[in-house]
Order: C-alpha cells, then structure tokens, then sequence
C-alpha cells in the first residue's frame, strides 16, 4: 500500500495495519474482519468469529478487528461494500474470502482446508513436527514386533501430546499387542471427539475389537494339525485364522481367509471376508502389504 500523498491519519493508518496484520501474517493465517458498531449482523457473526479464533490461536490463526468507519482508508482499499466482510491473509496476500462462513461449523471447515494448504505456523504445527518423526519411529517399532519397547515410546509420547491420534492410536495397539486389551480399550474411552474420527483411532478400535474377536489359541501347533486332518471344515480354519493373526502371523492369516473365501465366500454371513478387512484396518489400510491383500481379494471376487 502506497503513503505518497496521504493524510497523517491514513498514514498511521496503513503503518498499523502493516505491523498488526501483514507482518503476523509472513507465519500466520490472519482472519481479517472488517465490521462496524451499527451493523447487526456483525452483532451476530462477531462472537462467533472471535470463539473461533480463539480455539484456532495454537494452530496459527490470528483475529484482526477493522472497524471501516474508524478504518475508512483501509477498508476501501480492500473495496469493502458491505459488512460485515472476513478475509483470510497468508503472508500478505488474501487467500480466501470467509464471508459466506456464517456458522461456527461453516467457518472451521473453511479453517481447516486452509490450513491444510497452507505452511502456517503455530503451536500446534510445531509440536506436530516435533511428533512426527518420534510417532514414526514407535509404528516401526511396533511393526518390528517389539510391542514393549513401542508402548514406551507412545507412554513418553503420550506425557507431550496425551489426545494426539497417532499418540493414543499408536499406544492402545502397542498395549493390545501385549494382550492388555482392556487397558487399550481404557485408554481410547477418554479421547474428545475429533481424535475420535481420526483414522489412527479407527485402526487402533479395529485392533482392539479383532483382538476380543479372535483370542490367542493356547496350542496353536495343535490346532494347526486339526485343521491339516480337516482341511475341508470352515470353524477349524476360521479359528486357526483367528489365532495365527492374535499371534502376529498376518501372511498365514490372509492366505487362509482367502483360501476360504475363495472356497465359500458366503459361509457364516461372509465372516472370513470380514475378519480379512478387519486386519487390513488393524495393519493400515495405506500399507503396501494391504494392497497387495486387497489384489488377491478382488482377483478372487471379481476374476
């Protein structure tokens, strides 16, 4: 914005919206909002407005207040007709027009799809990044096998970010490795409501329900030569099934489910299929292990 030729007031006036609103906005995402004493819907919008911004402040979102009668040079430089009117800048550039977010649901989903874009930074975003590769490092852990030592990496993980998803996912996995079950299940209970929907937390619901479902089998062996004497008979196999996933023996758990399902893909309401998509969600549905299951499904679905 150009000062040559203006008012002491416009002057001052473009030199604070340059410090309170372009400078924050080089690292953080700033709601704009142009409003004014006389305007009712602004009554209306204004404390949901500010609710937001301040639930969204840990994620790098700042409130600025423009009020056009007081800001009359700023306002028409943004040629504001109406209020109220709501922006959001990104490092000086207006990067979407919030206007139509008139309910607090409207407003955070707009929020979030900018912030999903955008490199804004925040507390939030800088814990993340601090997580990231320490959550990593206990799904691979836990991949490995060594379910001990990866619940104590998400227990520490959980002393910095105790609701994260992949913090809470990752440890109730650990602890169902372990055969703690109702400890996972208790450890999921108090989760609020969006790390619910994550899908960490679905894939951790899923470990836990397949694993009341399908219990270790004390003499696997045992029950391994069952079913090679009755290799035509589906609750020995679909036991077997059970018992080779409890005991981490994914390979031989898919490869039997499949040898069912392409046997009889109906028996039981289709119980094999649904325990076989059961541990797809347990070991992540992203997995390349996973596609390659999900192939040999569909070539025995649909071939």
């Amino acid at each position: 914005m150009a000062t040559l030729g203006l008012s002491a007031a416009d002057k001052e006036a473009v030199e604070a919206f340059r410090r309170d609103i372009v400078e924050p906005s080089m690292t953080q995402l700033v709601i704009v909002y142009f409003t004014a004493e006389w305007c009712g819907p602004c009554k209306a919008l204004g404390p949901i407005i500010d609710k937001v911004a301040a639930e969204y402040a840990t994620k790098g979102v700042r409130l600025a207040k423009l009020d056009v009668d007081k800001s009359q040079f700023i306002a028409a430089q943004f040629q504001v007709r109406s209020v109220p009117t709501v922006y959001a800048m990104f490092q000086g550039q207006l990067v979407a027009d919030l206007g139509q977010a008139r309910t607090e649901s409207a407003l955070k989903a707009n929020l979030d799809q900018i912030l999903r874009q955008l490199p804004v930074g925040g507390e939030e975003q800088a814990v993340e990044a601090e997580l990231e590769p320490l959550i990593a490092m206990g799904e691979e852990v836990l991949g490995e096998g060594d379910a001990e030592r990866a619940l104590s990496l998400f227990d520490q993980l959980a002393e910095m970010a105790p609701e994260h998803p992949a913090v809470a996912g990752g440890r109730a996995r650990a602890l169902v490795a372990l055969g703690r079950v109702d400890e996972a299940e208790a450890a999921l209970a108090g989760l609020p409501e969006e790390a619910e929907k994550a899908p960490e937390v679905a894939r951790a619901r899923a470990a836990l329900a397949l694993a009341r479902e399908a219990a270790p089998v004390d003499d696997l062996a045992g029950l391994k030569a069952q079913v090679a004497a009755n290799p035509d008979d589906p609750e020995l196999r679909y036991e077997l099934a059970g018992g080779l996933m409890a005991s981490g023996e994914r390979d031989a758990a898919a490869d039997l489910l499949l040898d069912m399902i392409r046997a009889d893909r109906d028996w039981n309401e289709g119980a094999a299929r649904q325990r076989l998509l059961k541990l797809f969600e347990v070991v992540g549905l992203e997995d390349p292990w996973v596609s390659q299951q999900r192939r040999r499904l569909s070539a025995i679905l649909f071939g």
